[in-house]
């Protein structure tokens, strides 16, 4: 195992502060509830605040895309961030997941419009599908694109659909517009609304080939795994701070709950708990940003053990 940099520098502390204050200002708890809805809040001025004014679409673009040229590093501060907010934006799906996929398979168009917050994308593949993982579905022919894929994060928000398709040669990776003819995307209720998923049709879709797609899609993965670790660390966080204030203001017995030995215990093991998520995080990051080895490794080991304690 490697030695990783667990401490967030100055320029990751100000890429906070600016995301929590956005948040703080167009974010509030009472808008994310109502994503739940009947007929949900749009979502869309959020991100595009958060994607263009701020930028931060483009953290893993290179500067010659378009991009901030930074690092899984920079973005798992604003997944911290997103988590802490549960903000209902396509960081995620758009900006990790499709982002990184088609820079791996050396695309130049799409790429820097992401990164300028002009186009959200979505990779089409399950939710579930862990890094390493078969990606199957659909398949071209003469006369486009034919399968579905279910369970696509994301895909009911995106302009472009990332597309992972079996070819002649091994999997390619092709991209189609949302709105082109052929494709249907069929939104799902699902326990967390503020991640909508849905599942995606083709059928005889046009698209644009870019790229072979199997190491794509592993890279993409693999760094959306490291990152999601990020926004579960932010979940946790934010409920161990906001215990900790509470159990200082609720009296009871003429004294505040928190001086109870029993709750004492309680917040110093949650507490212990969370400063290890963070420490699991912060080196899944720091791993992916360097492309080390220990990267996948690092991945899994933030992915189980943050889920846990965000719940």
């Amino acid at each position: 195992m490697s030695i990783g940099d667990l401490l967030y520098s100055d320029t990751e502390e100000a890429l906070r502060d600016s995301v929590r204050q956005l948040f703080a200002d167009r974010c509030p708890p009472e808008s994310v509830a109502r994503a739940y809805d009947p007929d949900p809040q749009d979502f869309s001025a959020l991100w595009r605040a958060l994607a263009a004014d701020l930028g931060v679409a483009g953290l893993l673009v290179p500067e010659s895309l378009g991009g901030a040229g930074a690092s899984a590093r920079e973005a798992a501060v604003v997944m911290e961030e997103i988590g802490r907010a549960v903000a209902p934006v396509p960081y995620l799906s758009s900006a990790v997941l499709a982002t990184v996929a088609l820079l791996r398979a050396g695309d130049t168009e799409t790429v820097p419009a992401l990164a300028g917050g002009e186009l959200t994308a979505a990779l089409a593949v399950p939710l579930s599908t862990a890094p390493g993982a078969a990606v199957t579905g659909v398949s071209a022919g003469a006369e486009g694109l034919n399968g579905s894929v279910t369970s696509v994060a994301g895909a009911g928000q995106a302009d472009v659909l990332v597309v992972p398709v079996a070819g002649r040669d091994g999997l390619e990776l092709h991209t189609v517009a949302r709105a082109a003819s052929g494709v249907e995307v069929s939104p799902l209720v699902t326990l967390d609304m503020t991640r909508p998923l849905a599942d995606v049709r083709f059928s005889g879709v046009a698209s644009a080939p870019i790229g072979p797609a199997e190491a794509a899609v592993a890279e993409a993965l693999r760094t959306a795994a490291a990152l999601l670790a990020s926004e579960q660390l932010g979940v946790a966080q934010w409920c161990f701070d906001t215990t900790l204030a509470y159990v200082k203001q609720r009296k009871q017995f003429g004294r505040a709950i928190g001086s109870y030995q029993a709750i004492k215990h309680r917040l110093a093991d949650l507490w212990f708990e969370v400063g290890s998520a963070t420490a699991a995080a912060r080196y899944a990051a720091d791993t992916c940003a360097r492309g080390d080895d220990d990267a996948d490794v690092a991945a899994a080991i933030a992915q189980a053990y943050c889920s846990g304690i965000a719940v």
